[in-house]
């Protein structure tokens, strides 16, 4: 699939050091519109729509959130740490910032575990861009949506 140049600016910004020192890429090497694709046909062999994956992950954000950075028991299933930084990180498709956080959660009955970020769900909700394999935020479609059943 054929990248945008606006995609390929955005790929750019994802790079170890442009806005993070690891960057959203992880050891992937294919292109963002392959990434992309790929992810999308993981999230429909999982028969999960993107959206109700980042709704999914806002609420264990919001609910974990209450735990003011211990671990919270959600719904007697997860178990959710968020922890806090100063400062906002940029979209690198340049359409917002979004505070510095990390949320991990993890599910109880499957051993399931993601680490994600306010950055991460917009990412996933907008762009449709779980991060690239090996990068330590990836949502990778098929742990989400185990977590979800």
């Amino acid at each position: 699939m054929k990248n945008t140049q606006a995609e390929r600016d955005a790929y750019g910004r994802m790079k170890p050091g442009a806005i993070t020192a690891q960057g959203f890429l992880g050891t992937d090497t294919r292109s963002l519109a392959d990434i992309v694709e790929a992810d999308l046909e993981a999230w429909r062999r999982e028969g999960v729509e993107p959206d109700a994956a980042a709704d999914f992950l806002e609420r264990l954000r919001d609910l974990g959130q209450k735990g003011l950075g211990e671990p919270t028991g959600i719904d007697g299933r997860w178990v959710v740490t968020v922890g806090d930084a100063r400062g906002l990180l940029p979209c690198p498709f340049h359409d917002g910032a979004f505070h510095k956080n990390s949320v991990e959660a993890v599910d109880e009955r499957t051993g399931g575990r993601v680490v994600y970020s306010d950055l991460s769900i917009h990412l996933l909700r907008a762009h449709r861009f779980c991060q690239g394999t090996g990068s330590p935020f990836r949502l990778d479609p098929a742990k989400v949506a185990g977590m979800l059943k």
